[in-house]
């Protein structure tokens, strides 16, 4: 039963770039309307537009991505959406960086359990990465403080729009001050703020 081809893009911040990713899906031949893309982490899936993409697979559908950790970055969780989509909905899986992680293809018991096994190790690798960023994000705000790096107050209290005002910056299309300003607080508090969620963002 032949059906739909999706695919599915994410980076985790608004700054990384999702090129690679919407270049390997085109040339795997998935419609441009087909293609979801995400800029959020992959430490869990609650993830809006994954979710409705989800909801959107049928049996016989494909679902495309270019390398399990832009699926997911927790090992349980990767092997249970695994199961979710190639049993309960019967929808396939096309991993383009591994292709023995493609689901379309009729495997004897052997190559399923190879299969099963890279997996299983795939995810294992993405999980672990994922906590060795969260460490590094633990020792670089650690190593601030003792550089004397004062932290602004918490996040809740910024605009909602500070993290656009902050890649404005960042991208030096307006200063410091305006930026403090547009947010209606000190330079220094804009600044640290900026430092912390730079530091702090998930992968």
């Amino acid at each position: 039963m032949s059906g739909n081809t999706y695919g599915y893009v994410r980076v985790s911040t608004q700054e990384q770039n999702e090129a690679r990713q919407l270049a390997a899906m085109r040339s795997f031949g998935v419609a441009e309307e087909n293609i979801t893309v995400e800029k959020l982490s992959g430490k869990d899936f609650r993830r809006p537009r994954y979710r409705r993409l989800v909801k959107r697979l049928r049996q016989g559908d494909v679902l495309v991505v270019k390398s399990i950790d832009r699926l997911g970055r927790d090992y349980t969780e990767i092997l249970e959406e695994w199961r979710l989509i190639t049993k309960e909905i019967a929808a396939a899986i096309v991993v383009l960086d591994m292709p023995l992680l493609d689901t379309r293809q009729n495997r004897d018991l052997t190559g399923t359990l190879i299969a099963d096994i890279v997996l299983q190790l795939l995810s294992y690798v993405a999980q672990t990465e994922r906590e060795n960023i969260r460490q590094r994000q633990a020792e670089g705000i650690a190593a601030a403080k003792q550089r004397g790096v004062r932290f602004g107050p918490p996040m809740r209290v910024l605009p909602d729009n500070f993290d656009d005002l902050r890649r404005a910056w960042r991208g030096r299309q307006i200063t410091l001050r305006e930026a403090a300003d547009c947010c209606g607080i000190p330079k220094s508090t804009f600044y640290d703020a900026a430092v912390r969620l730079e530091i702090s963002t998930d992968y």
